[in-house]
């Protein structure tokens, strides 16, 4: 059955004694399915699977889908409604995260007590947790895209330039340079905006003497870049480069932490301590990072309420910062892959301090 060779999946027929699954989620659909398309269902079953999908995408969902079988709808829960009572099912998960409650309760009309239900969250979590080789093939294709757009806006950071003029340069860039689309709306935030962690493009100018954070990204075979890059505006006061010393060397101490195995939180635990340890830990407020791939945050959470362990495989980021109302702020940001060993570093630009000369 399409999909059913995920180990995810398998055990969560086991562990839940499902019938079948329903998901609603695109990701998920388009990891299981290969379905790249914004409208579909996805049936699995013990030895079924079906592809559900309006007209506009039955063509595709031929080239693209690996499934049992493809259905074109025109009502989409009664269709899937009529599979799961002409299935004789059950005992049915649905991705509960995804499916909204006005959609749940429709379904559950169509189907009426036939059907018991099951709320499938974290344990659909960690489907797409361990990346498989391709897939990190195009996770360093979405970072390498990254550095050379960078590289190609650099000259553009100089007083009186806004904000807008150097997210807008990076996205034509990273278009022209054969990137899908924004992995999110790019983070520019120069001076005391710097102090707002999403910060996004305004139209403020650029002055010497500023820190600026560009938090930027891609999307290549639908696998996302994510990177946060921090700059010097001329020389800044002796405070601001401090705060920046602070942030990369926890940036720095944690990215040589990962070892496969250990509790993400203690990961966390080493940027947020060393942070604390130099008085700015009321000024680290979110996780240390999140997993990257079909969706920019996906799991695992790289924070200090996690109970997960990193799985070599898994491609999460590493984003310490430090954000002072009035003053400024600075986060550094890169995305890695576990290893067996440690860490493989996908991003490629330097963080380590860069003034520009004005």
């Amino acid at each position: 059955m399409s999909g059913f060779d995920n180990r995810c999946i398998r055990d969560i027929f086991a562990l839940e004694k499902l019938d079948a699954i329903i998901i609603f989620g695109l990701p998920n659909i388009r990891y299981l399915s290969g379905f790249t398309g914004t409208d579909g269902v996805f049936f699995l079953a013990a030895n079924r699977s079906v592809f559900f999908t309006d007209s506009r995408y039955i063509s595709q969902a031929e080239k693209q889908v690996k499934a049992d079988q493809i259905k074109c709808y025109r009502n989409k829960l009664k269709t899937v409604a009529d599979q799961l009572l002409s299935s004789g099912c059950k005992r049915v998960g649905i991705d509960a995260e995804v499916v909204s409650v006005a959609l749940f309760e429709e379904l559950k009309r169509y189907v009426g007590d036939s059907v018991q239900w099951c709320l499938l969250g974290s344990q659909l979590q960690p489907l797409r947790g361990v990346k498989t080789d391709a897939e990190i093939v195009s996770l360093k294709k979405a970072a390498y895209l990254n550095s050379q757009a960078f590289a190609s806006v650099l000259p553009l950071f100089r007083p009186g330039v806004t904000e807008l003029e150097i997210s807008q340069e990076l996205e034509f860039s990273l278009k022209r340079l054969g990137g899908e689309a924004n992995a999110f709306d790019f983070i520019v935030a120069s001076g005391i905006r710097g102090a707002l962690p999403h910060g996004v493009a305004s139209d403020k100018r650029l002055q010497a003497g500023e820190l600026v954070t560009i938090d930027f990204g891609t999307r290549v075979n639908g696998y996302h870049s994510d990177e946060t890059v921090t700059l010097a505006i001329g020389e800044v006061d002796r405070n601001l480069r401090q705060i920046f010393d602070i942030v990369l060397e926890a940036h720095d101490s944690a990215l040589e932490a990962i070892r496969p195995g250990m509790l993400i939180s203690e990961l966390d635990a080493v940027a947020r301590n060393y942070i604390a340890s130099q008085g700015y830990g009321d000024y680290f407020g979110h996780a240390l990072g999140h997993g990257v791939g079909l969706e920019i945050h996906e799991f695992p959470a790289v924070s200090s309420r996690s109970d997960q362990r990193l799985l070599a495989g898994m491609v999460i980021t590493i984003e310490p910062g430090i954000y002072i109302s009035g003053t400024g702020g600075v986060r550094i940001e890169d995305t890695v892959v576990v290893t067996d060993c440690g860490f493989e570093k996908l991003t490629l630009i330097p963080k380590q301090f860069k003034q520009i000369n004005v």
